[in-house]
């Protein structure tokens, strides 16, 4: 049996976390959303898969591919504009021409799906709507079924005096083709709002099955946080990346925690994260790939997404980071902060709580923010200081951005000059050293590589050469995880 994931969605309301990412594609649990429900379906033997697409579909096809990876075979099917629910599943129509089940791919479930698909098959039903019982069904379409299950009235979004029941639409759908009779081409259509109420009032077997697993609508950054808490718990049956080193701590392969760190579960730690001495993680903290988190660092229900770097002395508390975010030193980052892509937050700062910081903007070191920076931005990091550029190494300082700066500072010079070039005895410096001089070259500008050299024999060998400038690369006094690159004229 085939299954339908829609996974079309912009999620507009999981801002800034899907400003740049469709809300399938948000990380919970260091897995995107959509991953968890391709696990699922597979667990339950639906291994042929169509995923519906729209928003920033590219991102969906690059990760998932073929399926091949997860074991599963993998199909797009491409919305040109949004069709909503029912006509994003009319569009894949012609992958689909037996029973097949319909899931969101930006849900958090572990609802067993054959018991549902045998639901169905006992009932001879056209159509079955999975339901979940939820304490507040205000934000949600509810079904009214009789005895037998037989649904009797959809109602969408009620007021508390409209509340029959508490149980919800989830969005899972057992489906006949036959149902795409009831679904125009090419328009706007949606199922519990359009397709369902016309066939219940031509009388046709609609069906409601009550799921006791775990079901929610990861719909906002509150439900996305608690989703995240209740994967943590084992509230959800989920499949958790890495090894369970002590009762409810996840620690993916590669990861280096230092003896002197402080780990409270129940967390989850990513791949290849480091986390230094002296540093705090504890409970309800997810860890994306690839992070780092600085001694003296402490972190409390907070999630980290994948690439972040995390200073020296930062606090942070219930909030959400996204990936690639830079944090230096000493910052606090208050409850219900949301911080977007690739923004980068000085030492000494403060973001109050519920702040939501949109992807790639920057704040000064020191400031208090106190509002949500949504089109502006607060200034920009300083790496030009008064001995030359000076960073973190691999996060201010990268070959990239070595490259780049070569290049630049060889334009100041005349093609087929010449300029001198050292290093200390560090890996970093001899990495960026290279990368230099790659530049330089790249713009028609002679390189003397005098390799590990002082400063003082650098400027002696710049004026007595006649070179035309010099540059040295080490690592700043005092503190060896920054490079400095120091730049002479031809005086030295």
């Amino acid at each position: 049996m085939k299954a339908v994931i829609m996974a079309g969605g912009a999620g507009s309301r999981l801002r800034p976390l899907t400003s740049n990412q469709p809300k399938p594609m948000v990380s919970l649990a260091n897995r995107p959303l959509m991953e968890h429900i391709v696990r699922l379906l597979k667990r339950h033997g639906f291994t042929d898969i169509v995923v519906t697409v729209q928003f920033l579909a590219s991102l969906v096809r690059n990760y998932f591919g073929t399926g091949e990876d997860l074991g599963v075979s993998m199909s797009y099917a491409t919305e040109e504009s949004p069709l909503g629910t029912a006509g994003s599943v009319k569009n894949a129509q012609g992958a689909l021409d037996e029973t097949f089940v319909v899931i969101s791919g930006d849900a958090l479930t572990d609802i067993d799906l054959e018991k549902v698909v045998t639901f169905h098959q006992e009932r001879g039903a056209l159509a079955t709507v999975v339901l979940s019982h939820q304490p507040n069904p205000l934000e949600y379409g509810i079904v009214v079924t009789d005895e037998e299950g037989r649904v009797d009235r959809f109602l969408e979004k009620p007021g508390w005096g409209q509340v029959f029941t508490d149980t919800v639409n989830t969005g899972i759908y057992v489906l006949e083709p036959e149902i795409f009779d009831a679904i125009p081409d090419g328009e706007p259509y949606d199922f519990s709002k359009d397709v369902f109420p016309k066939l219940l009032e031509k009388g046709a077997p609609i069906f409601g099955y009550i799921a006791d697993g775990y079901w929610t609508d990861v719909g906002n950054v509150d439900a996305y946080r608690k989703a995240q808490q209740d994967a943590l718990d084992g509230l959800v049956n989920i499949e958790m990346p890495g090894f369970e080193i002590a009762d409810r701590v996840w620690v993916g392969e590669g990861a280096i925690l230092d003896p002197e760190a402080r780990i409270e579960g129940p967390a989850l730690i990513g791949e290849h994260v480091k986390v230094e001495a002296g540093a705090t993680v504890r409970e309800y903290c997810v860890i994306g790939n690839n992070s780092a988190i600085k001694s003296g660092a402490f972190l409390h229900r907070a999630t980290v997404h994948d690439n972040a770097y995390i200073g020296a002395g930062t606090t942070l508390r219930g909030c959400v980071i996204g990936r690639n975010a830079d944090i230096r030193s000493n910052a606090r980052i208050e409850e219900g902060v949301v911080l977007g892509d690739e923004c980068f937050v000085g030492k000494d700062t403060l973001i109050q709580p519920n702040v939501k910081i949109y992807p790639y903007k920057r704040v000064d070191a020191g400031a208090v923010i106190t509002h949500s920076i949504i089109w502006e931005s607060s200034g920009a990091r300083t790496l030009f200081g008064n001995r030359g550029v000076s960073g973190l190494i691999n996060v201010d300082i990268t070959p990239d951005f070595a490259v780049r700066l070569g290049m630049a500072y060889a334009t100041t010079l005349k093609r087929g000059a010449a300029v001198v070039m050292s290093r200390d005895a560090s890996r970093a410096s001899r990495t960026i050293k290279r990368a230099l001089i790659a530049g330089v070259n790249g713009s028609g500008v002679h390189v003397q590589d005098l390799e590990v050299t002082p400063v003082p024999v650098t400027r002696f060998h710049v004026r007595t050469t006649r070179s035309r400038g010099g540059i040295a690369v080490g690592t700043v006094p005092g503190d060896r995880q920054s490079l400095e690159i120091r730049f002479f004229d031809s005086d030295g």
